[in-house]
């Protein structure tokens, strides 16, 4: 099972089952929000993605780019 969750350079958002779960709590640790208009996640900068399968060690994806 993979799980997912935002990391910041402050704070680490809690490991949550779907990608849309994580969005959506991804606020409460300063990571992005929703735009309502559009329906899309917005990362903050410097926002992280990390995802693990079964326990193994997070697999860090980056840097989160804002759209344009």
């Amino acid at each position: 099972m993979t799980r997912y969750r935002f990391v910041t350079p402050h704070r680490t958002g809690k490991w949550y089952p779907d990608l849309q779960t994580a969005q959506r709590h991804a606020c409460e640790i300063g990571a992005g929000f929703f735009d309502r208009m559009t329906g899309r996640f917005v990362a903050y900068v410097e926002t992280m993605m990390e995802t693990t399968i079964d326990e193994d060690v997070p697999v860090t994806h980056g840097e989160i780019r804002a759209a344009a």
